[in-house]
């Protein structure tokens, strides 16, 4: 089963990667990281398909697709 793996470090919150997700699967969370950004979370990956496009968009190489 694919998952997606956000490095909450790299991650600034653009938001870019909740538009890229087909399925809606990724959103930006509520808590800031040390950096002082709210960062990109994957709470419910049973939907994800693997297609790693948030990952390609991501401008901060924080995302991880596995499949």
């Amino acid at each position: 089963m694919p998952r997606i793996v956000i490095d909450e470090m790299r991650c600034k919150g653009c938001g870019i990667c909740t538009i890229a997700c087909p399925k809606k699967l990724i959103r930006l969370c509520e808590k800031v990281n040390i950096q002082g950004y709210a960062p990109a979370e994957a709470p419910n990956q049973e939907q994800c398909t693997g297609c790693a496009l948030c990952a390609e968009i991501c401008p901060d190489v924080a995302i991880t697709v596995f499949k």
